[in-house]
């Protein structure tokens, strides 16, 4: 195998990779009964794999806990394979490399001829990313995993998630509907293809639907569409998982040797260089830019370049260009953001009462230094209830993932987000547990289910309680037994003075979760009469009805 057909192996490699993220992100769903499962549901691929590799993941959350979350420690593996190959992984693995490699491959007037050439030199702003990630370490020192929201794999699994598969939802329902309305039998048949084969096998039997999904969708469009205007823009000067990877590349034992009497000066090494990392012979060679893709030695025609284990260290730049005052630039910034980041925070009971976190979630401040945006547990949740958030949680609580029962509420039996947190800002518990059977967490042994958070009734907006009309699709739709609704029959007068008999709903906050059933199938549309808020929650001992009182020593 000659160095010139590795550029064929790595273009299958990218294949495949991204073939297997995909794979894995469309089975981060459960597809049986939740009502008729009769064992503990689990998935049955490791759908979180990827992000379980990612050395930027597993650091930041060293850091910031102190721990390494159950099998982050397979990030160790792409580090020591870092030490030998380079930064390999951007150019073989990286499902966002390979797809800003895709569309930097496109036709492209600004990318053409000396132009071109030109800007696939090396420039000083790639150094951004390694800016990047100094702030986001230092974010981690304090506690605060907020720049995660950057990490391409993360990145890459939100935008898919909360974006890419609804609006390819939304195009594969729009065909449908077309083929139906022909009436010919091949289109509809190929209507039933796209609806039960191509449709509900990558997006479910339930439509998904995730607010967020249009900011999401434009920055995850950006990123591709940079790529027009320069190679793989967003690796090369934003990437912090890529700026880690350079970092430790600079002791990888394979490198690029140059020979630069057999250069021509064809430039051609030049024209289709993924990382800026200046191969052409006449120019010191880039070692932490340089994504392996091996377009350069395919390139030249007169084997002026060639990969080589421990090559001489006159034509390579082995360290990454950062000066110490921007080191300390970036370790200032990154002190300084932590406090207003943490200021639009707070863990007491004076919080968004929208801030409804997943069954399982850490408290809030725990929560907030695991929690890496991915948008799994979004993915996984069978009744579309998880979504990321805007303001309900500050500034740093940005994406992170919030319950919103109007548009599906938690099942009781589903335990789901928290076998596929990475990091273990939702913590894996059993059924059981979140029922509260026999819960570990209870020295009496006695029913203590997980609450995520109690339901209210808007007598003002209630049909018994206002408008004197019968309605009891709360205390039907209520899934915990014996039920946290129940009813009393009051007789009250209607708008002709008629007694009219009716069951008024109630509430009891000592059985009720929160789990938000009653507030999404409320039949009131625009703003329901029972709804959910955060108090009451289990994880946190201050945001309830009635504080514990301390005891005294």
């Amino acid at each position: 195998m000659t160095q010139k057909s590795l550029r064929i192996w790595r273009r299958g490699s990218q294949i495949l990779f991204f073939a297997l993220f995909l794979f894995l992100l469309i089975q981060t769903q459960y597809r049986g009964s939740l009502k008729s499962a009769e064992q503990e549901i689990r998935l049955s691929y490791p759908v979180q794999i990827f992000l379980e590799f990612d050395p930027f993941v597993a650091i930041t959350n060293i850091l910031a806990t102190g721990a390494l979350y159950r099998n982050l420690f397979l990030a160790i593996f792409l580090i020591i394979l870092t030490l030998f190959l380079g930064r390999f992984f951007c150019g073989w693995i990286c499902p966002l490399g390979t797809l800003n490699h895709f569309f930097s491959w496109l036709h492209s007037e600004t990318k053409i001829g000396i132009r071109r050439i030109h800007l696939q030199r090396y420039k000083k702003w790639q150094v951004t990313k390694y800016f990047l990630l100094i702030i986001a370490l230092v974010l981690a020192i304090f506690g605060s995993v907020w720049f995660l929201a950057l990490d391409p794999i993360s990145l890459t699994v939100r935008s898919f998630t909360v974006a890419v598969f609804p609006g390819l939802e939304v195009i594969v329902d729009t065909f449908q509907s077309f083929f139906y309305s022909i009436n010919f039998y091949p289109l509809q048949l190929m209507g039933e293809i796209l609806s039960y084969g191509f449709g509900k096998f990558i997006f479910g039997f339930r439509p998904l639907f995730f607010r967020q999904s249009v900011l999401i969708g434009i920055l995850f469009g950006v990123i591709l569409l940079a790529n027009f205007r320069v190679t793989r823009f967003w690796c090369r000067a934003l990437c912090p998982l890529g700026a880690l990877l350079g970092f430790l590349s600079r002791w990888s034992i394979l490198g690029l040797e140059k020979q630069p009497s057999r250069c021509t000066d064809c430039n051609l090494c030049l024209f289709d260089c993924q990382g800026g990392d200046d191969p052409i012979p006449g120019a010191k060679w880039r070692k932490a830019e340089c994504h392996l893709c091996f377009n350069c030695v395919a390139s030249c025609e007169e084997g002026a370049l060639k990969f080589t284990w421990f090559p001489g260290g006159a034509t390579t730049i082995e360290t990454v260009d950062l000066k110490r005052r921007k080191l300390l630039r970036g370790a200032l910034a990154g002190a300084v953001l932590f406090p207003v980041l943490r200021s639009s925070v707070s863990y007491e009971a004076e919080v968004s009462p929208w801030r409804i976190r997943p069954p399982g979630a850490l408290d809030e401040e725990n929560f907030l230094e695991r929690c890496i945006r991915c948008g799994e547990c979004m993915k996984v949740c069978p009744n579309n209830a998880l979504h990321p958030a805007l303001t309900e949680a500050g500034l740093e609580g940005l994406w992170t993932p919030v319950l919103v029962p109007k548009i599906g509420y938690c099942e009781p039996s589903c335990v789901l987000c928290g076998q596929v947190c990475p990091t273990g800002a939702i913590w894996e518990i059993s059924q059981d547990e979140k029922l509260g059977y026999l819960s570990p967490r209870v020295k009496d042994k006695t029913r203590q289910p997980v609450r995520i958070g109690t339901a209210f009734v808007d007598r003002g907006r209630c049909l018994p309680w206002a408008m004197a009309r019968e309605c009891i699709v709360c205390e039907e739709w209520c899934p915990i037994s014996p039920k946290a609704i129940y009813l009393e029959e009051a007789v009250v007068l209607n708008s002709e003075g008629k007694p009219v008999r009716v069951r008024r709903p109630y509430v009891d906050p000592e059985r009720c979760t929160g789990c938000g059933a009653c507030e999404y199938a409320c039949p009131v549309k625009d703003r329901s009469a029972i709804y959910v808020t955060s108090v009451g929650e289990s994880r946190s001992r201050k945001n309830q009805f009635i504080l514990e009182k301390r005891r005294r020593e």
